[in-house]
Parts: C-alpha cells; structure tokens; sequence
C-alpha cells in the first residue's frame, strides 16, 4: 500500500502545481510559465543533487532522462496552452485518454501481464470521466475552447508515453536524479525558444512560479518512488484521483462551478481507486532496456 499512498499524495501535489500553473499561463503567458517554473526547479533540484550525489548517472539512465524530459516538455506545453482556456476539471478529465493508452503500452513496452481487476478498474475510472465530460462538455464551446481541448488531448499523448518512461526510469535512477535531471533538461528544451519568446515575470508573479516549481518536484520524486516499487497497471487509476483534487482546486482558485455530473463521476473514480488497490502486485520487475 505504500507506492499506493505515495501515488496518491503525489498526484495531489501534481494537481495543485497545476492550479498555480494555470494562473501563471494566464498571467504572463505557458511559454514563460514553463520556462521559469523549469529554471527554478533545475536550479533548486540540480543543487540538492550536486551537493547530495557523487555518483554521475550511466549512460541509460541518462538516456531515460532525455526522453523523458523530452516527452514531458511536448506534453506540458501542450496542456498549459489548453488549460488557458478550458476549465481545470475539464482539462484534467480530458487528460484521461492517457492512462487507458498506458495500460495497453505497459503490456507491449514492459511486458506487464494484464489482469481482470486491472483492466476493470481503469474502464471504470474512464465511465467517470465519461459521465463527467457529459455533463460538462454538451454545452457550445467557441473555437478558442475546443483548439483548448485539442491541445489537452496532444498533451495526453505524450502523457501516456511518460508514463512508461517514468515507470523504466525508476529501475536505473532514485527519485532525487530523476527530478534534478528533468528539471534541467526541461529547462534547456524551454530554453531554446527564449531569445524569441523570452520575458522576465513581474514580482507579484515569482511566488506562484516558486511554488509551482517546488510542488512539481516534489510530486516528481514521490511518483519515481512509487513507480519503482509497483506495477504500472496497479497505480494507474490513482491518476484518476487528479480530478477530485482539479475540482477542488478549480473552485478555491478560479470559482468553478462543480455540476452534479461531476460528483457522479467523482464516485466511479474513486471506485476504480479501489479496484486498484486490490489488482497490483507491487514488486513486478522491469527489463534493463524498452522493448
């Protein structure tokens, strides 16, 4: 239960990252939101790294960190841009494609046996989000909204992608290089756009980008953690439980509306966490290399 555990307050963290993040986007655009929040944490993280570790990282763990970061900056782009005009519930539900397409690329990539409980819980998570996006997406949306929505489906993508490099990464690396190492290879990637892009934020705006940054690799080292001890097919519906944190987060920060759709899917989630819960076999291997 504990990668459970750690699962779970890691993707909170995750989800209130992504509430400071969004008004950031908002204020001062996603480019400049990402680019700072990533140039905060590779200087925080890379620090705490250099000071801490001794050991340089070996050739394949340094090759997951590039991928990742990689894939990672696509899908946080992507999200950033969409989350700007979509609400955050909307936009963390629409993001949950990704987990139904990991659960499948675990099998192919990780070689992770599938079971019945596992694959329940994952289509019971999604009946929520079904539910929830019924009731939220009917409604008339402009172009700016549904361009929004297409951003946050690209970004799941990539997502799902990160989540198996996540879960190979963990074998070769502990939390504390994985989020030092991302952080800086974001911060390079981001960094390539800004002789164009580039805008250094007001005052009133470094504390959300702090904060942002800290909750990020926080969250970041507590989902290594927990993939490296779990099945990726046992922790997945845990991302389901974003959306609880989205909602409440949306409504603290932004005033939106919770329709009773929403609450209706909130309890097929937290089903499917349940579920979960007694599907995994946490101590599953992973291969040395990606099929």
């Amino acid at each position: 239960m504990a990668p459970l555990a750690m699962a779970l307050v890691g993707t909170a963290l995750f989800s209130l990252m992504d509430a400071l993040m969004k008004g950031a986007s908002l204020a001062i655009g996603a480019y400049n939101a990402m680019l700072w929040r990533a140039l905060i944490g590779a200087v925080v993280m890379g620090s705490i790294y250099a000071l801490r570790c001794r050991q340089r990282p070996s050739r394949l763990a340094m090759r997951y960190h590039v991928l990742r970061s990689a894939a990672a900056t696509v899908m946080t782009m992507f999200f950033f841009w969409g989350l700007m005009r979509t609400p955050l519930a909307e936009a963390i539900a629409l993001s949950f494609i990704a987990p139904l397409i990991t659960l499948y690329l675990a099998r192919v990539i990780l070689g992770e046996q599938l079971n019945n409980r596992a694959i329940g819980a994952t289509l019971v998570g999604l009946a929520g989000v079904a539910v929830i996006l019924f009731g939220k997406l009917r409604g008339d949306y402009g172009a700016d909204a549904m361009l929004g929505a297409g951003a946050i489906l690209i970004s799941a993508a990539s997502y799902a992608y990160n989540l198996i490099l996540q879960r190979l990464q963990a074998a070769h690396s502990d939390p504390l290089e994985v989020s030092a190492f991302q952080n800086i290879f974001m911060c390079l990637l981001f960094a390539l756009a800004a002789p164009w892009l580039a805008q250094v934020p007001g005052g009133e705006h470094w504390p959300g980008l702090i904060g942002a940054a800290v909750l990020a690799s926080i969250s970041l080292m507590l989902l290594s953690w927990a993939y490296g001890r779990a099945e990726t097919q046992y922790l997945l519906p845990i991302e389901y439980t974003a959306f609880l944190w989205a909602v409440l987060f949306g409504w603290i920060f932004f005033n939106e509306r919770v329709t009773p759709t929403t609450w209706m899917g909130a309890v097929l989630i937290l089903g499917a966490c349940w579920l979960a819960a007694k599907a995994g076999r946490p101590g599953h291997p992973v291969p040395v290399e990606p099929v």
